[in-house]
C-alpha cells in the first residue's frame, strides 16, 4: 500500500506541475506559487476539520512546519532559477538533489538499512530523473542558475526529510502547519529575491479568474501529493517513499508527449523506461 501512495503522490504532484507551469505563464510565478500554497492550507483545513483526527502533537506541528520552510524555499529558488532561463539544468538538479540528500540522510542518519534491490531501484531512479527533465540541447547555464537549482534541491529535501519524523499518528497536521508555513516563507521570497527580477516578468502581476483557479488547483494537487507521501511512510522505508514519490517528472513529460505533441528525445525514453525500471525493483524489495 506505501508504494501505491508513494506512486499517487508523484502523479499528484506531476500534475500539479503541468497545471501550474501552465498557469505561470500567465502570471508571476511567485504568485502562483502563494496562490498555490492558500489553495493547498484551506483544502487541508477542510479536510482536518471534516474528518476526525486525533488532537496535534506540538512535536509533529513543528516539524510539518519546518517541512512547510523547505516546500516555500524551494518553490522560490526554482521559480528564480527558471525565471533566469535554465530550466534544462535548474529542474534536474531540483529533482535530482530532492531525492539524493534524504536517501544519503536517510541512511546515515537515521540508520535505514534499505534492502539490495531498493538500493539498485535508487541508483537508476537518480539518473532516470535527470535524463527525464534534461529537454534542451544542452546550452549551460549561468551560475547563479546552477546554485539556484541546487538550493531548490535543498528544499524539496528539506521538505521529506522533515515530513517524515512526524508521528505515525499525526495524520494531516503537520500538512496543515507545513502549508501555514511554506505561505509566509513564500510571502518572504517574493519580498527578497524577487527584487531583481526582469521588469517583462513582474508584467506577469495580474491574472484571470481561470488562472488564478488554476494555480490554486496545482496548490490543491501537492498538498495532496505530500498527505500520500506522509501516508506512505507508515509502511515504507524513507528511501523508497522519497524516490517514488520524486518520479513526478515522468507526468510533465508524459502530458506534453500525449496533449502538447512535444517531441521526445531518444535520452527522455531511456530516462522513462529506467524510471520505469526503478519502480518496479523498489517496489518488489
Amino acid at each position: 500500500m506505501g508504494v501505491v501512495l508513494a506512486l499517487l503522490s508523484a502523479l499528484s504532484y506531476g500534475v500539479s506541475d503541468v497545471v501550474g507551469g501552465l498557469a505561470a505563464r500567465r502570471m508571476l510565478p511567485v504568485r502562483v506559487a502563494l496562490v498555490g500554497q492558500i489553495g493547498g492550507l484551506l483544502t487541508v483545513t477542510v479536510v482536518v476539520v471534516g474528518v476526525p483526527h486525533p488532537p496535534p502533537e506540538v512535536v509533529d506541528l513543528a516539524w510539518g512546519a519546518l517541512s512547510g520552510v523547505g516546500t516555500g524555499a524551494g518553490m522560490a529558488f526554482l521559480f528564480r532559477g527558471m525565471s533566469r532561463g535554465a530550466m534544462s539544468i535548474v529542474v534536474p538538479l531540483s529533482a535530482v538533489g530532492g531525492v539524493a540528500l534524504p536517501v544519503l540522510v536517510s541512511a546515515t542518519v537515521l540508520g535505514e538499512r534499505p534492502p539490495g534491490l531498493t538500493w539498485l531501484g535508487v541508483s537508476l531512479a537518480l539518473p532516470a530523473l535527470w535524463l527525464i527533465t534534461r529537454t534542451s540541447t544542452g546550452t549551460p547555464a549561468s551560475r547563479a542558475s546552477l546554485v539556484d537549482g541546487l538550493a531548490a534541491g535543498v528544499g524539496i529535501a528539506i521538505q521529506y526529510l522533515c515530513l517524515a519524523q512526524a508521528g505515525a499518528g499525526s495524520g494531516l497536521w503537520p500538512v496543515l502547519s507545513g502549508r501555514v508555513a511554506a505561505i509566509v516563507t513564500v510571502l518572504a521570497a517574493a519580498a527578497t529575491i524577487m527584487r531583481g527580477s526582469d521588469g517583462a516578468l513582474r508584467q506577469r502581476g495580474t491574472a484571470s479568474t481561470g488562472v488564478l483557479a488554476a494555480a490554486a488547483g496545482a496548490g490543491v494537487l501537492a498538498a495532496a501529493a505530500l498527505a500520500a507521501y506522509l501516508f506512505a511512510l507508515r509502511t515504507e522505508f524513507v528511501t523508497a517513499t522519497v524516490v517514488l514519490s520524486s518520479l513526478y517528472p515522468v507526468v510533465p513529460v508524459v502530458v506534453g508527449l500525449v496533449l502538447l505533441r512535444e517531441r521526445l528525445r531518444r535520452r527522455q525514453v531511456t530516462g522513462l523506461v529506467a524510471a520505469l525500471g526503478a519502480t518496479v525493483l523498489i517496489a518488489i524489495a
